[in-house]
This record gives C-alpha cells, sequence and structure tokens, in this order.
C-alpha cells in the first residue's frame, strides 16, 4: 500500500492542545464494525461486558526537554535545547540538541545548578550525553530542571507548563522511561476506573517505554519499505496469566493505546496466546496482519499518513476507518495526544 492511503485532510482547529476536564469527559466515538456512535470517555464501561479485561501501559513520561547553556569559563555561553530521547547500555543518553552545530564533541552543556551533560559523540542527527548524576540523584535534578515533552503538533502552539505535568501523565504512571505518553490512557479518571469495576471489568498492565521515534515521518511512498523505531517493553508473567485467564474464560481484552496493542502483538506466542516477554519491539501493524491477542482497541485519533494510521486500519479496516475519521472531522472530534477517543470493536468472529 502507498502512504497516500493513510492521507486525510485535517482543519487545524481541531488539534486539541489541552484535554478535556474532567478526563472522562472526553468525547468517544465508539466503532463497532461499520457502526458509528458518539459517546463519552465515562460511558465505556457500558460498550464493554463483565469478563472483559483492559491492557493498560504503566509507562512513566520523563521531563525530556532541557534548555541548558554551553559550559564557559566566567560566563554563560550559548542558548542550548535538549530533548532526551533514550538511555544507552553504556550510561550515556541519545539527545536531540538544538542547534546541534554548535555543540562539540568533549563540550559541557549546563542545564542547571545541579545538573549537566558532556556531549560524547553525535551520530544520525543526535548527540550522545553524559551526565554528572546517575540513578535517584539524576531523576531528581531532571524532575527539577526538565519539562514535559509535548509533541511537536502541541509545542509549535504553546510551551509547556505545570499543568502538563499532571495533564502528560496517566494516573496509573509507575515506570519511568517514557518521552510521550501513552495518550488514549489519558482519559481514565477515579471515576471511570469506579465505573469499570462495578461493570465487572478488569484491568492488567504492561510496560512499554513510548519514544520520540513515535512522531517520526514516514518518508517512503511504499509503506512496506518503512522500518520501525524500536521501543522497549514487558509483558510480565502475571499480566500473561490474567490476560491468558480472560481469554480462556471468553473475555476480551481490550489494549487501551497503540502502544499497549504493539506490546502485545509482539508477546504473542500463537492466535489467543501470549507468555511473560521484555526486549524491543519494532513490530510494524499494517492493513493485513492477522492481530492475535486484541479484541478491541481504545486509542485516540491520529496524525494522517502515520504508522498510527496504518496500525488502526489494519485492525478495524481500512474503508472502516476511513468512514469513522471522516464522522469524527464531520462531528469535530478533538485530534492527537490531548484529543478525544475512539472504540473500536471489530465484527464478531475476526482475529483472535
Amino acid at each position: 500500500m502507498k502512504l497516500s492511503d493513510f492521507d486525510f485532510d485535517l482543519p487545524e482547529a481541531l488539534i486539541a492542545t489541552r484535554p478535556a476536564r474532567p478526563r472522562s469527559s472526553a468525547r468517544m466515538l465508539v466503532a463497532r464494525g461499520a457502526g458509528i456512535a458518539d459517546a463519552r470517555a465515562i460511558d465505556l464501561p457500558d460498550h464493554l461486558a463483565p469478563g472483559d479485561r483492559l491492557v493498560l501501559n504503566d509507562t512513566r513520561v520523563i521531563p525530556a526537554r532541557l534548555t541548558g547553556r554551553r559550559g564557559r569559563t566566567g560566563g554563560a555561553g550559548a542558548r542550548i535545547e535538549a530533548t532526551l530521547l533514550e538511555p544507552r547500555a553504556e550510561g550515556t543518553w541519545s539527545a536531540l540538541i538544538k542547534p546541534l552545530r554548535k555543540v562539540r564533541d568533549g563540550e559541557r552543556i549546563d542545564f542547571s545548578a545541579d545538573l549537566s551533560a558532556v556531549v560524547e559523540g553525535r551520530a544520525d542527527g543526535a548527540a550522545r550525553l553524559r551526565f554528572n548524576l546517575d540513578g535517584p540523584d539524576f531523576d531528581a535534578a531532571l524532575e527539577q530542571a526538565g519539562a514535559m515533552p509535548l509533541p511537536p503538533y502541541i509545542a509549535a502552539r504553546r510551551p509547556a507548563d505545570d499543568r502538563d505535568r499532571q495533564d502528560y501523565q496517566t494516573i496509573w504512571a509507575r515506570r519511568a522511561g517514557a518521552v510521550a505518553a501513552p495518550t488514549a490512557s489519558l482519559h481514565f479518571d477515579d471515576a471511570l476506573m469506579a465505573a469499570l469495576a462495578r461493570r465487572g471489568i478488569a484491568t492488567t498492565h504492561v510496560t512499554l517505554h513510548v519514544g520520540a521515534g513515535t512522531f517520526l515521518p514516514v518518508k517512503v511512498d511504499d509503506i512496506a519499505d518503512h522500518r520501525m523505531h524500536a521501543e522497549w517493553g514487558e509483558v510480565g508473567a502475571p499480566a500473561a496469566a490474567e490476560i491468558m485467564a480472560t481469554k480462556r474464560a471468553g473475555g476480551r481484552v481490550v489494549p487501551v493505546g497503540t502502544t499497549a496493542l504493539r506490546l502485545l502483538e509482539s508477546a504473542a506466542t500463537a492466535p489467543g496466546e501470549i507468555a511473560e516477554w521484555r526486549g524491543e519491539t519494532d513490530i510494524f501493524i499494517t492493513p493485513g496482519f492477522r492481530f492475535r491477542i486484541a479484541d478491541a482497541l481504545m486509542t485516540n485519533f491520529h496524525l494522517p499518513k502515520s504508522t498510527l494510521m496504518m496500525l488502526v486500519s489494519a485492525f478495524l479496516g481500512v474503508a472502516e476507518i476511513r468512514a469513522v475519521y471522516a464522522h469524527a472531522i464531520r462531528e469535530r472530534y478533538r485530534f492527537f495526544s490531548y484529543g478525544d477517543a475512539s472504540l473500536l470493536l471489530p465484527p464478531e468472529g475476526r482475529g483472535t
């Protein structure tokens, strides 16, 4: 298939720059096969059944956007912006630096009185930074010096602020390491969790540390030529056992977000079967993919020509997703990370 098959015109006014308040008041489009209905996130339990299981990504977004100065004896140097991408095995961090051309290998960048880093190398448009702190000391200093790494389509419209430290984090965020939020999960609050529990809908936590590569554009016309970025994830033994128990009891497994779905399908061992798994996944889901674990999907509305548009097209069907997005635009749903949700329910008998 061609990249143009996943394009659509989106009015800029529909790009959300702040989330709904309260979280569960966000709108939710429910696509049941070819049928479409309008609802709210708080209505999610009404569209699921007792015995179904939601799978939630418990990654925690780090305040990965830093502003600093090139280290200079006797005074401050040029202003530098850094966005941390991922930790490396040798103890450094891969980071986007702006402007990269102004820094040299071996140079120090001061981000605060406590936090600084030395540039140890550059490759593929990113720098390799070694910080002066590690472990809990690094985490504490980063929390003070950093800002939340809002997606480019929000950051271009406004800077991150203190509200984003709460808004751009799920209520169950636990394992630090993501530089982007699993945004479908941002619709959940205490009221929705209580309603799910009353309905008899279980939850399971897995971890996928979302990387900045999730925002990289697809640059090839033939999507078969695209190579996905890798992200680290884990499905623990208890999580795999809970998912298998739901499958065997006839319940549906419903990942919340494309990150949880990609992880489950990476850990699948056979149709309807999953096992403990950890490592890096670069799974690329396009139309024709046979889903082995996910029975339904809750997700936000995605960018045109993105790998996530390809994923939801694979899940519900290309024509069906086109109809879903046409309805969402016509009804003025809010798009992208801080936008509204969709619940995709494929026809009975499809997939697992």
